[in-house]
């Protein structure tokens, strides 16, 4: 994964994520809504063959890379207690 940043403002914030598709997009995107300085997020993708990721973070005023940060910690955290109950998960 390589992440370029293509536009910083004070509050906006563009970046390619290379290498990575709407799985992480989508994820990530839902989880930056649950922010209350986010005000706008979302991502495209140009080509859906070939296209990169762009994802977009707007906030009230708030640091948007701090915004970005914190969604994906709450997404590992969410994948760690996701893995633990499916290891316990009888057959």
């Amino acid at each position: 994964m390589e992440i370029k940043v293509l536009e910083e403002k004070k509050n906006k914030l563009v970046v390619s994520i290379k290498g990575e598709t709407h799985t992480l997009c989508n994820a990530l995107v839902k989880e930056l809504w649950n922010d209350k300085h986010v005000k706008a997020a979302g991502y495209r993708i140009d080509h859906p063959l070939a296209g990169v990721p762009n994802l977009m973070v707007e906030t009230d005023g708030a640091d948007p890379k701090k915004a970005i940060n914190s969604a994906a910690d709450r997404l590992a955290k969410s994948a760690d207690e996701f893995k633990k109950a499916a290891k316990s998960v009888k057959e």
